[in-house]
């Protein structure tokens, strides 16, 4: 269509009543960044870098993905650690950590784990995935959740999961008895 019969057809369509659309305005990203949300971009980006800061890990601490995961406290009885290892004991309560940032895990694991101790849960499941070689997301995870769960009291041993309840993208949690739980365990034994 030529410019003059564009005009031409303009000039009827007004002539019959026809109103044109008023367009909405629409605003460019690009823009949107130009006008100063780049500073607000660059900002969050170095805050994700310092929550990043903390999760970076040596070459030396990445796990091997084929590698099984197992930690046990002083005081364990060999027989308790090899019933968890063997997934003898029912899980209570999943965490399912896939496709979530290190710093969403960090977050969540302590408070998943505080709140299974105080509802005197004793054995948990965290699903972490599994990755097929040593930097992906998956196995920097389980890599940090080895480093990690030791320094939280209430876990006892941690083993990677049997086959059937995840394998080596799952672990197994032994919690300790919460306040409760041991009162009624010594008033049991009297």
């Amino acid at each position: 269509m030529s410019e003059s019969e564009k005009s031409d057809f303009s000039s009827m369509m007004l002539g019959e009543g026809v109103k044109p659309l008023k367009a909405e305005k629409r605003v460019s990203t690009r823009e949107a960044l130009r006008r100063g949300e780049i500073d607000q971009l660059a900002e969050r980006r170095k805050q994700a870098e310092g929550i990043d800061e903390r999760f970076r890990l040596q070459p030396e601490q990445l796990l091997n993905p084929a590698d099984p995961m197992e930690w046990k406290r002083d005081g364990v009885q060999e027989g308790v650690f090899r019933n968890l290892r063997l997934g003898k004991y029912a899980a209570d309560a999943r965490l399912d950590l896939i496709n979530r940032s290190l710093a969403e895990a960090v977050d969540e694991v302590p408070g998943f784990i505080k709140q299974c101790y105080q509802l005197g849960l004793r054995t948990v499941v965290i699903n972490h995935g599994r990755g097929k070689h040593n930097k992906a997301p998956q196995n920097v995870m389980r890599s940090c959740l080895v480093l990690w769960l030791p320094k939280i009291d209430e876990v006892l041993a941690f083993h990677s999961c049997q086959p059937q309840h995840g394998g080596l993208a799952a672990i197994y949690l032994l919690l300790r008895k919460n306040e409760q739980q041991r009162l009624e365990n010594i008033e049991r034994h009297r």
